[in-house]
């Protein structure tokens, strides 16, 4: 059993910055990990991941904003979020492909 602990959400205008992480309590070594996020009334949807070699991929909204990265040293995924729009506004949740594991969310909003 993997457990997922996101943390770093909070309240930010317009324009602003957060960096999310994602600790995981078992090596993330060889993993893909992704953020997905969920707002109020929609599905949730897949935000960015980080393969196993380290590539990364994202969603059309968010390319040139937001940043994937990992310390497998630390066990730890990370998402650097800059410009937020009030569009980002949601749950963002952590995923562990193999073994499909999620973490509990953290919610981020982004208003004036």
């Amino acid at each position: 059993q993997v457990q997922l602990v996101e943390s770093g959400g909070g309240l930010v205008q317009p324009g602003g910055s957060l960096r999310l992480s994602c600790a995981a309590s078992g090596s993330i070594r060889f993993k893909s990990l992704a953020w997905y996020r969920q707002a109020p009334e929609k599905q949730r949807e897949w935000v960015a991941t980080i393969s196993s070699s380290g590539t990364t991929n994202y969603v059309d909204s968010v390319k040139g904003r937001f940043t994937i990265s990992r310390d497998i040293a630390k066990n730890t995924v990370y998402l650097q979020m800059n410009n937020l729009k009030l569009e980002d506004t949601a749950v963002y949740y952590c995923n562990m492909a193999i073994g499909n594991y999620w973490g509990q969310g953290t919610q981020v909003t982004v208003s004036s």
